[in-house]
């Protein structure tokens, strides 16, 4: 692994309630907030961290105690939640549905600061007039797009946006957002740097039209966990939307820190599986599969709980298998196959020259994995449960559905 520190403070099998549970060590989960928070101070950039990796008010709640400014959220319903879990300075950074602006309007209202995102006219003006049917007033932030090609203006189109919000009633032009998705798991950091920093370059330039327009943006919003150092050092960013940072996961540890070396965030989040079969040489079979762990990014990573160099693949919804370091054969002799797969353990479990490994995890104990991807793993599951060394504690993840 890449990441600095590979330290796992998790709790004993006895103290889980069930499996699989999705568990954080409140220490590493604490150094890494404190960590980013740091980085962010000493560049002189606000954190306002992003809440859609975690979906969790409580979690909001510490890192907003612990120095950032508020609070990222991707959905009116996660804007929402925090709000109703105490976060008081919000910016919902997807483009709103035609829907969403009476909903806004409502947050604004109730004391809320509330930032809002928009990449066109038509935007500008529901929002525009949701605020000003609410009595209240909303901070309009342009949404850029510069390669990632999800939403955005392009940079040619922010001035535009920007005279258009500022001359809207129940709005404030309050600045300008570039995040770059596309760049953040990129596994050449070099290329992910050259990126970044031409993006930057494209971004003091639109800064510099705008200020001489007379709407010099107020915030400058963006970056992320990938590309954290580079956002930093820019001089271009005010504010820092960086999320994954405060669990970490294997897509970040796979492509590695932005400069090089260590990451200086550790893995924080882990999910408890049980084993509930070990009739096969090649693997077990633990409580773990595509409903316990999401599967848009790089498989989960065996932890702690079974040979080093085991490895975790999904067996199907309820289901994942631990495959032995010494029977990986097995699976590379079948392939992606179900029919070779089925022959290939029949054949090694009917091989008297193979043994069951003595080293292979049993019925009822705990496997720890790491997730592949942090977000839609926690969006999995209704709460975090977090392990301080003594207690296990529930923080639920309510912001991850919104009823109308």
């Amino acid at each position: 692994m890449r990441s600095g520190k590979k330290h796992m403070n998790l709790p004993p099998n006895t103290a889980l309630p069930q499996t699989p549970l999705l568990v954080v060590d409140r220490a590493a989960l604490t150094r890494n907030i404190d960590r980013m928070q740091a980085l962010c101070d000493a560049a002189r950039v606000r954190l306002r961290a992003h809440g859609k990796t975690h979906k969790c008010s409580t979690l909001g709640r510490l890192i907003v105690a612990r120095g950032a400014v508020g609070l990222c959220a991707q959905t009116v319903g996660e804007a929402e939640a925090f709000a109703a879990g105490g976060i008081t300075d919000i910016l919902v950074t997807a483009a709103p549905p035609a829907w969403a602006g009476s909903r806004l309007a409502a947050l604004a209202r109730s004391g809320v600061t509330l930032g809002v995102t928009a990449d066109d006219a038509g935007q500008i003006d529901r929002l525009s007039d949701a605020a000003v049917a609410a009595g209240t007033r909303l901070d309009l932030v342009v949404d850029l797009d510069l390669g990632t090609h999800r939403t955005g203006a392009y940079p040619h189109e922010a001035l535009a946006l920007a005279r258009a919000a500022d001359a809207a009633p129940g709005l404030r032009f309050a600045g300008i957002q570039a995040y770059l998705g596309h760049l953040q798991h990129m596994d050449d950091g070099a290329a992910r740097q050259t990126a970044d920093e031409a993006a930057f370059a494209t971004l003091k330039a639109l800064v510099a039209e705008l200020t001489a327009a007379g709407l010099p943006p107020p915030v400058v919003t963006g970056g992320g966990t990938g590309t954290h150092a580079f956002d930093l050092a820019s001089g271009v960013f005010t504010e820092l939307q960086a999320g994954s940072y405060a669990v970490m996961d294997v897509e970040y540890d796979v492509c590695g820190a932005p400069g090089g070396g260590a990451w200086p965030f550790e893995p924080a989040l882990h999910i408890a599986a049980s084993v509930v079969s070990a009739r096969h040489k090649s693997h077990v079979v633990v409580d773990a599969g595509f409903k316990a762990v999401s599967m848009d990014g790089p498989p989960a990573r065996v932890a702690s709980g079974a040979a080093p160099g085991s490895l975790w693949r999904p067996m199907g919804d309820e289901h994942g298998l631990i495959a032995h370091p010494a029977m990986i054969d097995v699976l590379k002799a079948a392939g992606r196959d179900p029919l070779g797969f089925a022959t290939a353990v029949s054949a090694a479990d009917a091989d008297p020259a193979r043994a069951f490994p003595a080293d292979a995890p049993q019925v009822g104990d705990i496997v720890w994995l790491q997730p592949g991807h942090c977000d839609p793993t926690i969006n999995l599951y209704d709460a975090l449960h977090v392990w301080d060394g003594e207690t296990l504690e529930r923080w639920a993840v309510d912001g991850r559905r919104a009823s109308i």
